[in-house]
């Protein structure tokens, strides 16, 4: 897998959780922790790229 495609998939499923987190926070039945994780890991994901695009540099 190029460096690219990696970068592409990585912001596709940024993306995605972060559609997910609005959701999750619009509905009054999801529970705060769920939310805390789905950040912690849409953030782990931006750092992810913002390494990989600083190396590519």
């Amino acid at each position: 897998m190029s460096l690219s495609s990696h970068l592409e998939e990585l912001k596709k499923k940024h993306q995605t959780l972060s559609d997910a987190v609005e959701a999750a926070q619009r509905a009054p039945s999801v529970d705060g922790l769920v939310v805390a994780n789905m950040k912690k890991q849409k953030l782990k994901l931006k750092e992810e790229i913002g390494r990989l695009t600083s190396e590519a540099i």
